[in-house]
């Protein structure tokens, strides 16, 4: 009696992998336990802990309102989509993060781990007009601050060894106690 063994697919049954419906370029990571990192936002690292059905928000720099509002515009936008149960929403245990539960299983049988990254990507893009406008700000300012204007109301000011009423060189000042008052 001879064995049969079957190894692999055969072509005929391999069954063609099914094309994505959308797509989205993010910066993100994944960790050594399975965790996904989406580092795109500028205030904001946001992880989904696939394992535990957990988001979770912690601040890039330091705590700041920006950080508090992104998170709570985070979570708001995840709890309007029906991802996040608004009741989980709380602090997390590293200081100034912030977590909540999402839907462990999908009633269309669509993997929930990834619609919520796929709508975190969503709601990064809806941030993105944000991050430029804030970005210009700050280069305004360094440049404002580092490339002065050289003219002012009256135009431009010759350079001088002194300037102003009072001269800083080659005078010494004579002060007597008679005009010093009661106090002297």
């Amino acid at each position: 009696m001879p064995i049969v063994m079957k190894v692999g697919d055969s072509p005929e049954e391999a069954q063609p992998e099914p094309k994505p419906q959308a797509s989205m370029e993010m910066v993100a990571r994944k960790t050594l336990d399975g965790n996904i990192m989406i580092l795109d936002h500028i205030d904001v690292d946001i992880i989904v802990m696939p394992t535990e059905n957990k988001v979770l928000t912690i601040a890039k720099g330091s705590l700041s309102e920006d950080v508090y509002d992104t998170q709570d515009r985070l979570f708001r936008f995840l709890t309007q989509k029906g991802l996040v149960d608004p009741g989980s929403v709380r602090s997390g245990n590293v200081y100034g993060s912030m977590e909540a539960a999402y839907v462990a299983e999908s009633y269309n049988g669509s993997d929930p781990t990834e619609v919520v990254v796929f709508d975190i990507g969503k709601f990064i893009e809806e941030e993105r007009p944000y991050f430029a406008y804030d970005e210009k700000h700050e280069q305004d300012n360094i440049e404002r601050i580092t490339q002065p204007d050289e003219s002012t109301e009256l135009g431009k000011v010759p350079q001088e060894a002194d300037k102003g009423v009072l001269p800083t060189t080659g005078h010494t000042w004579k002060i007597s106690n008679k005009n010093m008052g009661p106090f002297s």
